[in-house]
């Protein structure tokens, strides 16, 4: 060990490069599931209880579904526009 720190290989290197863009994408995912909730449940639950009501229920799933479509869209936007350039 020197006096800077451990010495990685190149392999070690990548390895643990791959490791840690693994770990920014679970976080980024994680992340975007409690944004999600939050959002979602700000918009469709009025009042809590045991269970939710089927309106509470129906509004939770669109809410979800127009989220997940949104964001599809964007990634698909972004990818488009970046093989343009």
């Amino acid at each position: 060990m020197s006096a800077q720190g451990p010495q990685f290989s190149e392999r070690e290197q990548q390895e643990l490069a791959r490791f840690l863009e693994t770990e920014q994408a679970k976080a980024r995912i994680q992340q975007t599931v409690h944004t999600l909730t939050d959002m979602c449940w700000d918009k469709c639950v009025s009042k809590v209880s045991n269970k939710l009501d089927r309106g509470e229920e129906g509004c939770l799933a669109n809410c979800v579904e127009r989220f997940l479509d949104t964001s599809l869209f964007i990634v698909k936007r972004l990818e488009e526009v970046r093989n343009q350039v």
